[in-house]
């Protein structure tokens, strides 16, 4: 393994299926080819939409993680998966605090997600907080408890007398523990995806990294110079469309983003997949993935692992985690493996970058030869003003002290990542 760079704890842990299935506990689900399905006798459920108040009776089973102990205490813990989900099929996304032998905290729904919107409506679940945890859309902070793990539930969902069901092919999730530095005056709550959460209030302030961003010299070579051909989709040029997923323009940056990734790799949905889309849009896979990565709890796009989850659809291999460096970014561009990042900032704060987001979502494409990271900005107002490069320090600093270094990496399975650092978070 690469050597670690450890002065903020992160640890990503992955499931996946068939092949990890025995890890957990099993209750009315089964291995197939492909990951992991509904088989055996199933128990029921019968769930009321809460965005339709549609009620419907569905054949549930159940796969529950044994507790992944990090080793550190979690403050936070934001899972991702991959599944297939049929028509009127869905799965639920389950997660608790654990701590040495016991559970921490209370089980909390991070998610109740299907592919598409002909059955339920995709959605986070508001209003959960208690005194050991709360749930902020997609991920799960650990207030008053300690827990030093966690596990995860997922159940797998179709309506009654249904022949086909959901397929589950992986499920993870990324803990981290508190910033190793004390952040500026003003909110430290994670930067949303789409305009929502805190602004940055000193870009000059040093970012809770490794020493590696104050020295670009020791970063990874073989990124150095290299920008890699993803090609540039402004999410500007879908102002007003579609209001009922997010209304496009300002809060269709993070499927804007997974968009062109997916187009990097030369996938993503096909020509009667966006049908329904304007024939004069200019890009009707940037509305289709916001279309599908809509959260209806939340009323944004932005929602971080239902992207991710969009990209599964297409055969990626695509989960969330936390990156502490731009250094740990550079393997994945010398891997030749894009990565969308979430940052949050002012006017003047990361220059090139000339406007306030409380969160935005932008893909690190490459790096100069000096180390200075090469974006495509989707907030430009066309395609051809997406590409952008910014300075090192202060788009680290918007970057880690937005969201806690939050990026989205989605490949096909065939591409290897770069080797991991000693307390992997990837």
């Amino acid at each position: 393994m690469a050597a670690a760079t450890q002065d903020r704890d992160v640890v990503y842990r992955v499931f996946r299926f068939p092949a990890d299935l025995d890890d957990g506990t099993v209750l009315g689900v089964r291995p197939d080819d492909g990951g992991l399905v509904l088989g055996g006798p199933p128990a029921e459920l019968e769930y009321t939409d809460p965005h339709t108040d549609v009620r419907t009776r569905y054949d549930v089973g159940r796969w529950t993680s044994p507790p992944v102990r990090v080793g550190f205490g979690v403050h936070q813990v934001v899972p991702s998966w991959t599944a297939d989900t049929p028509a009127g099929c869905w799965i639920q996304v389950e997660m608790c605090g654990w701590s040495d032998d016991a559970p921490a905290t209370d089980w909390y729904v991070l998610a109740r997600w299907a592919a598409d919107d002909e059955g339920i409506r995709r959605t986070s679940v508001p209003g959960q907080r208690d005194q050991r945890a709360e749930v902020d859309t997609d991920t799960l902070t650990v207030t008053g408890a300690a827990a030093t793990g966690w596990q995860v539930r997922v159940t797998l969902a179709r309506p009654v007398g249904s022949t086909v069901g959901p397929t589950l092919r992986t499920v993870g999730a990324v803990a981290s523990g508190p910033r190793p530095t004390t952040p500026p005056p003003g909110p430290t709550a994670p930067a949303r995806a789409d305009g929502t959460g805190p602004a940055l209030t000193d870009a000059t302030t040093p970012a809770p990294t490794d020493g590696t961003e104050r020295n670009a010299a020791t970063g990874e070579p073989a990124a150095r110079g290299r920008v890699l051909a993803v090609p540039t989709f402004s999410q500007r040029l879908h102002a007003g469309h579609h209001p009922h997923w997010g209304g496009g323009g300002d809060s269709w940056c993070s499927p804007t983003c997974v968009a062109m990734v997916l187009a990097y790799w030369g996938v993503g949905p096909a020509p009667d997949e966006y049908a329904w889309v304007d024939p004069a849009d200019p890009r009707p896979e940037v509305d289709h993935a916001a279309r599908h990565c809509y959260d209806h709890a939340y009323r944004g796009a932005g929602n971080w692992p239902f992207n991710t989850a969009y990209a599964g659809r297409y055969g990626m291999d695509a989960f969330v985690t936390r990156l502490r460096s731009l250094a740990e970014a550079e393997r994945f561009v010398a891997a030749g493996v894009p990565l969308v990042v979430s940052a949050a900032f002012r006017t003047g704060d990361v220059p090139g970058l000339d406007y306030d987001t409380k969160g935005h979502l932008i893909v690190l494409v490459g790096f100069t030869p000096d180390g200075d990271p090469v974006l495509n900005d989707p907030y430009a107002s066309d395609d051809a003003g997406v590409r952008r490069t910014v300075d090192r320090h202060r788009f680290t600093v918007a970057w880690q002290q937005g969201s806690g270094g939050v990026a989205y990496v989605v490949r096909p399975p065939s591409v290897p990542l770069p080797p991991p650092p000693a307390q992997p978070n990837w």
